[in-house]
């Protein structure tokens, strides 16, 4: 079972380091069996932060401060608009990390669907992307993992009715050949991180009640 947890939604945004420390508590009790299996949802307050692989040219020319984190990945940008979510589970041996990332790319993909968002995967890159005729695919989720002591930290951000400005500044996730979009970009119309929540938490639900269970 998957216990879901609103972290702080607009207009109430999380600072990152405040979210960080939530999930590292969270973490602690979920790999020593305190607690069930745990997904935090919620909103950043705007932050760069940069995953293990980031390198020097990932990084913004002016200056902006980022934040250094454990998970995996490279650069990205989160903020007000973007759905994060952060499924802290303990996974079954042998662990499989690539499987858990693909997990939560398929759940994306299925919460998409529910909007008429048609989400892919593409071969070799992370994430939830979005078809654009005559252009290369755009990203619209991207995920960044670790686990440690069999648990998962760190998850997913999905951007829902977000600025893209903020990735204007670095390459984000150090993709510099692909764009990046919304959901309310795609669609033609606003939907919210609240408008995106019911369908979010579905999937991830199934996904992880299915196949942690397997």
């Amino acid at each position: 079972m998957l216990d879901i947890v609103h972290a702080g939604l607009a207009p109430t945004y999380v600072p990152y380091l405040d979210g960080w420390e939530l999930q590292r508590r969270v973490h602690a009790e979920v790999r020593a069996g305190r607690r069930q299996d745990t997904l935090l949802l919620l909103e950043h307050e705007a932050v760069y932060t940069a995953g293990v692989r980031t390198q020097p040219s990932d990084l913004p020319v002016d200056g902006t401060p980022v934040v250094e984190v454990d998970r995996g990945g490279r650069i990205t940008w989160h903020g007000p608009g973007q759905l994060v979510g952060y499924p802290i589970v303990r996974l079954p041996d042998p662990k499989d990390v690539v499987g858990h990332v693909r997990r939560i790319e398929r759940a994306l993909i299925a919460a998409l669907d529910e909007v008429d968002v048609q989400g892919t995967q593409v071969d070799g890159r992370s994430g939830v992307w979005v078809s654009r005729p005559g252009s290369s695919p755009a990203k619209i989720a991207a995920i960044g993992v670790r686990v440690a002591g069999g648990a998962t930290m760190h998850g997913f951000a999905l951007n829902c009715d977000n600025a893209l400005d903020g990735f204007g500044a670095i390459v984000p996730c150090g993709i510099a050949d692909a764009g990046v979009t919304t959901v309310s970009e795609v669609l033609g119309r606003r939907m919210s991180p609240a408008d995106l929540l019911d369908p979010v938490e579905r999937a991830l639900l199934g996904a992880f009640a299915t196949e942690l269970a397997a």
